[in-house]
């Protein structure tokens, strides 16, 4: 969904927080508006999952055959 975002932005310069989560709410994929929102939480570095609990993540992707590491879609729960 990232290619279709930087089409729809068309190579606005994102120059702030205000103008990038207006351009990304506006978009449209398959006729659909992204739910979109600014997190600030800070992310740990090096914190991984055991394989046992990302086996019950993988049972959510479903990914694209023709770019498998890049095209993923989330099952929500």
């Amino acid at each position: 969904m990232l290619g279709i975002l930087e089409q729809h932005w068309n190579g606005t310069l994102l120059t702030d927080v205000e103008t990038l989560l207006g351009w990304a709410s506006t978009m449209t994929w398959k006729g659909i508006h992204p739910v979109v929102t600014l997190t600030e939480k800070i992310y740990e570095k090096g914190i991984s999952l055991t394989k046992k609990a990302m086996r019950g993540i993988e049972k959510r992707l479903e990914r694209n055959p023709l770019l498998p590491k890049w095209d993923i879609f989330i099952n929500p729960n």
